[in-house]
């Protein structure tokens, strides 16, 4: 059975768990994934290690091993851009297709307060799940990336 473990800026969570959630995340988002110092940034930012607003991070664990893992991020931009925006989420690719992603993303949503933006790939298989729960894709997303 799946247990959650949902951690905010109101919990201390120490150095060692911090680096196996973003060790999980990036060994597990696949090509889909950052590095894991970009990672630890996002998990940093949710925890509000120094830097606001803040969001949270959820692990599912199944006999003490993570099975998965969710970072939200506080956008602080509440009315004119969703409260909150899901970085990172994750199933240990053993267990996909399982139900334990829909678990993860439903306890997220119910932990989200405000509305929720998520940056998905095209051909990600994990965008079907998201359409299910009712994502819809109102705009398109473009980036200037400066040197």
């Amino acid at each position: 059975m799946l247990e959650f473990h949902a951690y905010g800026p109101s919990d201390t969570v120490g150095f060692i768990e911090i680096n196996q959630i973003s060790e999980f995340l990036h060994n597990h988002l696949d090509e889909y994934g950052d590095e894991k110092e970009d990672i630890q940034k996002a998990i940093n930012y949710a925890l509000n290690k120094g830097i606001t607003p803040g969001g949270f991070v959820l692990i599912g664990k199944e006999d003490n091993d993570i099975i998965g893992a969710v970072v939200v991020n506080k956008t602080g931009m509440d009315g004119y851009i969703p409260e909150n925006i899901l970085v990172y989420i994750a199933t240990h690719r053993e267990k996909r297709g399982k139900g334990y992603g829909k678990a993860l993303m439903t306890k997220a949503i119910e932990m989200a307060d405000g509305d929720i933006a998520l940056h998905v790939e095209p051909n990600n298989p994990a965008k079907i799940l998201y359409e299910k729960l009712g994502f819809t894709n109102k705009y398109l997303e473009m980036r200037l990336i400066k040197n």
